[in-house]
């Protein structure tokens, strides 16, 4: 058999943020900057000849973080719901909230639990070398990975470097 051999050195990069960021649209305004304002320097490019933009979300997902708790304020229940966009997650709050067959269920009142809250983006960038490469963002940290130029990890660093919310 066949053994397979390396022909390429992909890196991964993670950048562990001191605190998480803080609330949803503190996440989508810096992913909706990055994908606006193009601060890697990425380039469009074309693919199966279908021109895509320099930086574009690949996915995303918003997780809210409920805890169920009795009249004496002791939990009795957790639930999380997980939407693709931020509008399903700014409306699914309310709905998971007014759920009263749901609360009865759990035998208490849902509280919402934004600091358990989770987000996270994918980007796809197209560096001028040709490279492709995925930035993910989360609350927790940000990845960049499929690189093999570390010039592309010098630019990302240093952009993270000036947001102060990725610390």
């Amino acid at each position: 058999m066949a053994d397979f051999i390396q022909n390429t050195n992909v890196k991964s990069s993670v950048r562990k943020l001191a605190a998480p960021i803080a609330d949803v649209d503190v996440f989508s305004t810096l992913v909706q900057n990055v994908i606006l304002n193009n601060p890697f320097g990425c380039v469009s490019y074309m693919s199966g000849g279908v021109n895509h933009p320099p930086v574009e979300k690949t996915r995303e997902t918003y997780t809210a973080k409920f805890v169920y708790q009795d009249a004496l304020a002791k939990t009795v229940g957790r639930t999380s719901e997980t939407y693709d966009t931020i509008t399903g997650f700014n409306a699914g709050i309310p709905a998971v909230l007014a759920n009263a067959a749901n609360n009865t269920a759990h035998g208490g009142t849902p509280v919402r639990d934004p600091a358990a809250d989770s987000y996270s983006a994918t980007l796809k960038c197209h560096a001028p070398s040709g490279e492709l490469y995925m930035v993910n963002f989360s609350r927790q940290q940000v990845t960049l990975s499929s690189y093999e130029d570390d010039a592309i990890r010098t630019v990302l660093e240093t952009w993270a470097d000036g947001v102060p919310a990725l610390a």
